[in-house]
Parts: C-alpha cells; structure tokens; sequence
C-alpha cells in the first residue's frame, strides 16, 4: 500500500525528499497534506451555548413575533469602527462546522468518495492522516526555533481529533458484587491507558524544548546565499561555513548553522547539550512504544506466503554462518564484519534478518502471528529454550534489536509496512503513527542540535 505521506526533513517517506526520505511510506518522519488540516475547534463548538440552549435555560422565550427587532448586520461603534455581527459569526461557525463534516466524511469513506466501499480501512486512513498531519506542520521546520502558532494550534487541536477515538476503545472487565452477581465494567484498553498518555507527554516535551529556542547565540543562513559565501566575521558573514558545507553535502536542502568568530559561551553550549540529551531520551522512548506496538500487531498472511521454507534461505551464508556456529554471539561484532557502507544497505540486512526470525519462529510452536513483548524478552534474553530455532530466533532478534540501535535513522522494515498496511485496529494505528511521528521530529532535534555543536566544535579547534 502507498501511503500519501511524503518525507519531513529529516526523515520521511519515499518520494526522493531530503535525506529524511527514504524507500518507505512510513518513514520516521514524513510530509504531506492532512486529511484534517483545517482550523475549527470541535469541543469549543459543541460546548458553546446555543440559542435554544440559552432559551431553556433562562427560562423565558424569545420574542419571535414579527414586530421583534432584528440583528444588525453591520454594527458601528462609537469611533465609526465596523464590529462583527451575530450572524457573521454563525455563519463562519456554520462554514467550519461544514468543512470539518467533509473532511469527516472523508475520513470514514476510506478516502473512496464514490461510496462503493471500496477505500482503505478506517485505521490506515487514521494512520495516513496523522502522518499527513505531522507533514502538514513540520514538514517545512529545517532549523531549531518555535513552531507558528498557527501550526501549533493545528497540531494540537487535530491531534486532540484523533486521539479522541481511543476514549471510546476500551474493554470490558468483570467484577464480582457477591456469590451469585456479578456485573461488567469498562475501562480504556490497557495499551492506549499506558502508551497515550506517554506519547501525549512526550509530545509536550518536544513543544518546549522547540519553544526554547528563541534567543540563541547560533542562526542560519539558507546555502548558497550571499551571506554564506562572505568571508567577514560578523553574525550576517557566515563566518566557518566552509567546513560545514562539506560535512552537509548530502542535506543540500537544510540551511547552514553559523555560530559566532569566537564560538558558543559555554553556558550556550551546556543548554544545547542539555536540551540533546533530552531530545534523545524522548526518541527512545518514542521507539520503544512504537516497536512494542508493531510487536503486538499481527503478522499478515500476505507477508508469511512470501517468506522461503529455511530462515538460513532468507539471512544469507554469511551472517546464518555466525548466528549459528559462535559459542557466544555479539551482534556489535556481526555489524562490524558486514561493514555496512549505506542506510539502504542497513535496511536491505534488517529485512532480511525480519524475514528469518519470523521463519525460525514459526518453526518453534507454528508462529503466525506477532509475539508479546515479554516473549521477545525472554529471548534476546536467552530464556527460550535450548532448541536450535529458539536460540536462532533470538539472536537474530538480538541482531536487529542492534541494528536499529546502530541506524536509528532507519526507515520502517518490510514487515513494519507491511502489519501498518493491513492493520484492523483503530486504536494500534493511533498509538503507531502518533508514536512514529514523535520518534521523527525528536530525531530531527538531536540531529540539529548536533549540526550547531559540530560548527562550534570546528571554530574551537581552528582558534587553538
């Protein structure tokens, strides 16, 4: 399936984009247009006390006969300015209330307006439409400053849209109120009740460390600009920018960070690091719900009836040879002696090694679909058992688990694409592309963050 994300910055989704596009449709970071862009605030709108509301309310009717004096369409106050009228305002509510209709309508049609039923699933489409979202507002954010208001607003008054799905997911649990009744409760899913408010704060976090950047000692220019090639001194010359162009080769889009002659003040330079190391804690946590959330989709049928007969099929000679013959395996070790040159290579091994985990699985106790994450636990652990595919099952996990850890700027496998593609469950898609997202844009704050410090660090070390 082809998702209409398209690529964010600094990773995104194929369509030959910046470095951040890569070969896949749910790249870490992606960009498009949002399903629903469009500001109109749902819960202000159906909180807002309505006509009929404030006649039952008060307790008297309103004068409906015809001699009642009718609104003014244009009020004019004592200083000759023009007001807004009542019936201006209702019909810009009606318009919007309009357009978020349509924009829902779309949304539950599957993105098939012909009305066939022949669209996607409604958890894809919510799926795509996040990761439009997330294109929407920050896929033109290429350097550390605040995000408008206006895309703040969007992001948070959207996202509150979709998230509000998962209040109504939820499960039924039954309680006892003696020895012959017992009666059913229902309480919010225990994967939306752990994960969603985790991503909710995760997200904030990110909002504040971006808000942080308003008086920096550091500021850009665009590359190639007249200021870039200047050879002064100044905060407008581009001074050192030479050096970071090579570096920058292949993020030609990006602009170019510039720091002051004598570089950052170490107080400037600590408050980066600071704010790095917060950044990078919040992409792994984002990673981490967001693997524990494809764990827990199941595998399609489609991706099973494409895999070889033997895991040794799908892994190759080479890397089969040390999965299976070292007394103690060290996936650092393996990594080192494929020497990986390229991401596409990195994802080329990590499909490969997917693709045979999940054979030696199934091969453990006819494995179709996904495994819990306790289970994938016990064996990167060694807690599997001693049987041949077990301990191949799980150093080829312990494999991938390094590998991602080594590229964390690696797109999404076949297999990730794959269980999103053909996912049923609303509130999975939810936590999958909300967390996706999230991992994107903090990856792309640790990687900016890391560009400024690169340019002070080649300023010091040219002054010494």
């Amino acid at each position: 399936m082809e998702s209409s994300s398209n690529p964010d910055q600094n990773e995104v989704s194929v369509s030959g984009t910046p470095k951040s596009s890569v070969s896949s449709p749910y790249r870490r970071t992606y960009s498009d247009i949002s399903g629903l862009s469009h500001r109109f605030d749902v819960q202000s709108f159906y909180n807002r006390p309505s006509k009929t509301n404030a006649v039952v309310l008060s307790g008297h009717e309103e004068d409906l006969s015809e001699d009642a004096e009718e609104p003014k369409d244009d009020v004019v106050d004592g200083d000759g300015d023009h007001n807004v009228s009542d019936s201006d305002i209702d019909s810009a509510e009606d318009a919007e209330l309009e357009m978020m209709r349509e924009r829902f309508a779309k949304l539950l049609l599957g993105e098939d307006m012909s009305g066939s039923g022949k669209g996607v699933c409604t958890a894809v489409t919510v799926s795509n439409s996040i990761t439009n979202l997330y294109a929407t507002v920050f896929g033109q954010s290429l350097r550390l400053q605040p995000l408008s208001t206006e895309k703040k607003d969007l992001w948070k008054r959207e996202m509150n849209c979709f998230m509000s799905i998962c209040d109504y997911i939820v499960e039924v649990i039954p309680r006892s109120l003696g020895t012959n009744v017992e009666i059913t409760e229902t309480k919010l899913r225990s994967d939306i009740l752990m994960s969603l408010p985790a991503l909710r704060k995760l997200d904030n976090m990110l909002m504040e460390i971006l808000d942080s950047f308003t008086e920096n000692e550091f500021w850009y220019v665009e590359r190639g600009s007249s200021s870039m090639n200047s050879s002064g001194g100044g905060r407008d010359s581009g001074t050192f920018r030479k050096v970071v162009v090579q570096r920058k080769d292949e993020k030609w889009w990006l602009p170019v960070p510039c720091v002051p002659a004598e570089g950052l003040s170490e107080e400037e330079r600590k408050n980066l690091r600071h704010k790095r190391d917060c950044a990078n804690q919040i992409h792994k946590a984002a990673l981490a719900i967001n693997d524990s959330t494809l764990n827990d989709m199941d595998i399609p049928d489609s991706y099973l009836t494409t895999l070889p007969k033997s895991g040794k099929a799908s892994v190759g000679d080479v890397i089969y040879k040390q999965l299976c013959t070292a007394e103690k395996f060290y996936p650092d070790q393996l990594l080192d002696i494929l020497k990986i040159t390229s991401e596409h290579e990195a994802l080329e091994i990590a499909d490969k090694v997917e693709a045979s985990l999940v054979t030696w699985r199934r091969k453990t106790g006819g494995l179709a679909h996904s495994k819990s994450s306790w289970d994938m636990m016990k064996e990167m652990s060694g807690d599997a058992g001693n049987d041949k595919n077990h301990i191949l099952a799980a150093r080829a996990r312990s494999l991938l688990f390094c590998l991602k850890q080594r590229y964390p700027e690696l797109s999404q496998t076949s297999l990730d694409i794959c269980k999103i593609q053909y996912n049923r469950d609303v509130g999975k898609a939810v936590l999958e592309s909300y967390s996706r997202v999230l991992e994107g844009l903090a990856y792309n704050v640790v990687s900016w963050i890391d560009d400024v410090l690169y340019v002070d660090r080649t300023v010091r070390n040219r002054d010494d």
